[in-house]
């Protein structure tokens, strides 16, 4: 065969590729030495950046041993109460050579002083000695930093906005002067479309949230005229990719067109390169299912092709889900699947091969066109309130974001909006994949709680007290007035204390903060059909059983802020005509009894979704046994295994929902049948 080939016959000549973006994986539970395993074996299969998740009381800014941080210690991050779990959280991994993300906001100044202080004491330079200042040269990575979507959808605020804003600002500041290569914020829209939001929505409020940012920098007087392109190059963007291929990849160059028209003429950037639109990506968590969670995997795929097929708009860095996060936290083979997926794509595929195969599409050139249009009319429409913080303030985002959202939940109940395996062609094989469902997730380390509280412990029995409480005095200080606040909290770091005692220091300075719910001016779904009607029926009809309307108290307990879910039942709640006491997130479980008890409840309905529940609804039903209230049913929801449904029910919760029950009026009916079982009615 060789000797009668023609003698030019040889290999495809292949187009040199473009470099590829960074592949992440986000990811980090139970104990920093655990984690730190994870990252280096994920390092090790190739993926060539980290992205590291914080368990909710280090978002919150509190330590271990917080009463609040019951049941949350390393459920869905790593608990980093201090420098030496730090420390142990990136041990054998050179920082100086890593470009790392870190999903943290409220508390993110401290994690960033702490892994810099962190990457002092590895040193910079293989070769020699290095200053701190060569050191935080050599820093890439990205802290998320971005409150305002805090307030919108995923709930791990702590102060109020205008002091959100100075810490934000002031760490812009003090990066683009010493670590020039990191990017101090990631605008997050990821998590705006996880709340409901349309494409329109998710432009106009992120491109909003950027527009208050620079102003706040701006305003500051911290950064020169000279230096300001700068700050604005370093703006990046945390978004979200569903599984509607073409109008997500849209909505990407509508982003690249918008982002460089406001640069340009809002702040007169002329360096082209510092108005490009920079952006990493996780695909979309919301659309992941229960049901059928194999077929997850082509979501994702489809999902990550949106932002990489289009050269123009090629994400920066990308970090996919895995196809079992619906059931559970993914194990490290699910999370290779995920890693491995991106690979195919970038070095076996043709993609980076070609130039923008998407440039001269008439269909792509008037849906971005469509899309820019509904931004700028939605960002007109913030910007007349007198921008994104007075738009949260007023509550006006977040009833927009749950109407969006109560909309695409009553598509899919409707059979309107198709999702496979569970409202179409749900006839099913049984999965190998889920085969042992307990055996399809990790479950986090029970003795993390412990572990971390341990830590504390010794920590300050090693530290030099003094210097921590001058250090905490400093840091008070610097609050009460305009200094930058990155250099106090630099020296808080290196004086030994904990993240709870800096966010603690600074809540006694700044207060705290409860943003609108969204709930009361949301649009629900009054005319959604025969079924809502005969529920609204049955609770009308129950109510006068009983004496009066029937009143469901929606609860979020503990420190899990996505608080999407309970969001959507009180609006369809109300809307099937329960009388709905909904306060919003981050409640205790005594604060849930006692609005229970002063509202003379009929039914407690309790949303988790951070894995917390064996801890937290045992605590709700010791309280309302103690008040005398043990006759009130209650329900939960969330993300929650089998085994331990089981276990919940065992315990004496009236009903477990989780995601593969989309059924929103259905679940009112079920409400109404649980009051019914309770109260002895036939």
């Amino acid at each position: 065969m060789s000797e009668s080939a023609p003698r030019d016959a040889r290999p495809h000549e292949r187009a040199p590729k473009d470099r590829p973006w960074v592949m992440r994986t986000y990811a980090g539970h139970s104990t920093a030495a655990a984690s730190n395993a994870l990252y280096r074996s994920n390092l090790a299969k190739g993926q060539t950046g980290l992205s590291v998740a914080f368990d909710l009381p280090t978002q919150t800014g509190y330590d271990p041993d917080s009463p609040l941080a019951v049941g949350e210690v390393g459920k869905v991050g790593v608990p980093v109460p201090h420098l030496g779990e730090m420390r142990r959280l990136f041990e054998d991994i050179p920082l100086s050579e890593m470009n790392t993300s870190m999903t943290i906001n409220a508390t993110a100044m401290w994690l960033l002083a702490l892994y810099q202080v962190v990457a002092e004491e590895q040193g910079g330079v293989p070769e020699g000695e290095s200053t701190p200042e060569e050191v935080a040269a050599l820093l890439a990575g990205t802290t998320q930093n971005d409150i305002i979507k805090e307030y919108l959808s995923r709930g791990t605020y702590v102060f109020p906005p205008e002091h959100s804003l100075r810490l934000i600002a002031d760490t812009i500041a003090y990066t683009v002067h010493q670590i020039p290569k990191w990017n101090p914020i990631n605008i997050c829209s990821y998590h705006l479309q996880e709340a409901g939001a349309t494409p329109a929505q998710e432009l106009a409020y992120a491109l909003c949230t950027a527009i208050a940012v620079l102003d706040q920098v701006k305003a500051s007087g911290q950064v020169s005229e000279a230096d300001f392109e700068r700050v604005v190059g370093r703006i990046s963007f945390f978004v979200n990719a569903g599984v509607r291929f073409i109008e997500e990849m849209c909505k990407m160059r509508a982003f690249v067109e918008l982002w460089d028209e406001i640069t340009r003429e809002r702040y007169g950037v002329q360096d082209p390169k510092m108005r490009r639109f920079r952006y990493g990506v996780q695909v979309n968590s919301l659309g992941l299912t229960e049901a059928q969670p194999e077929n997850n995997v082509q979501r994702i795929v489809l999902e990550m092709l949106g932002v990489t097929l289009s050269k123009n708009a090629r994400a920066r860095a990308v970090q996919l889900p895995a196809w079992n996060e619906a059931l559970g936290l993914p194990r490290p083979w699910d999370q290779q699947w995920s890693l491995r997926l991106q690979q195919v794509l970038a070095f076996e595929s043709d993609l980076l091969e070609y130039e923008d195969i998407f440039d001269g599409s008439k269909v792509v050139e008037a849906k971005v066109a469509d899309l820019v249009a509904s931004a700028k009319a939605e960002m007109d429409r913030v910007q007349a309130m007198g921008g994104a913080i007075a738009a949260v303030e007023s509550g006006y985002m977040k009833s927009e974001l749950v109407s969006a959202h109560a909309a695409r939940r009553a598509a899919i109940e409707s059979g309107e909006e198709v999702i496979v395996g569970v409202n179409r062609f749900e006839t099913t094989e049984p999965s190998p994949l889920t085969a042992d469902l307990d055996g399809a997730i990790q479950v986090a380390d029970p003795e993390a709680d412990a572990a971390a509280k341990r830590s504390v412990e010794e920590w300050k029995a090693r530290r030099d007290e003094a210097g921590v409480e001058q250090a905490l005095r400093d840091l008070a200080e610097a609050a009460k007035g305009t200094d930058n606040l990155m250099t106090a909290t630099l020296a808080a770091a290196r004086a030994g204390a904990t993240t709870g005692e800096w966010a603690g220091t600074l809540r006694e300075v700044f207060g705290e903060f409860r943003a609108p719910t969204g709930v009361s001016g949301a649009v629900g779904v009054a005319d959604a059909g025969a079924e809502l009607a005969a529920v609204r029926e049955r609770v009308t009809a129950t109510g006068d059983e009983l004496g009066g309307r029937l009143r469901l108290l929606v609860g979020k307990p503990g420190l899990d802020g996505h608080s999407n879910g309970a969001e959507q039942v009180a609006v369809r709640a109300r809307d099937a005509g329960f009388e709905v006491i909904y306060q919003g997130i981050r409640l205790t479980p005594a604060q849930i009894v006692s609005a229970a008890v002063a509202e003379d409840v009929h039914c407690v309905g309790l949303s988790i979704l951070s894995g917390s529940h064996m801890e937290l609804v045992p605590a709700v039903l010791d309280g309302l046994a103690e008040a005398g209230m043990d006759d009130v049913p209650v329900i939960v929801g969330g993300i929650i295994p089998d085994s331990d449904a089981k276990r919940l029910v065992e315990r004496g919760v009236a009903a477990v929902y989780t995601p593969k029950d989309f059924g929103l009026t259905e679940i009112m009916g079920g409400i109404v049948e649980v009051i019914r079982t309770a109260n002895g009615l036939s």
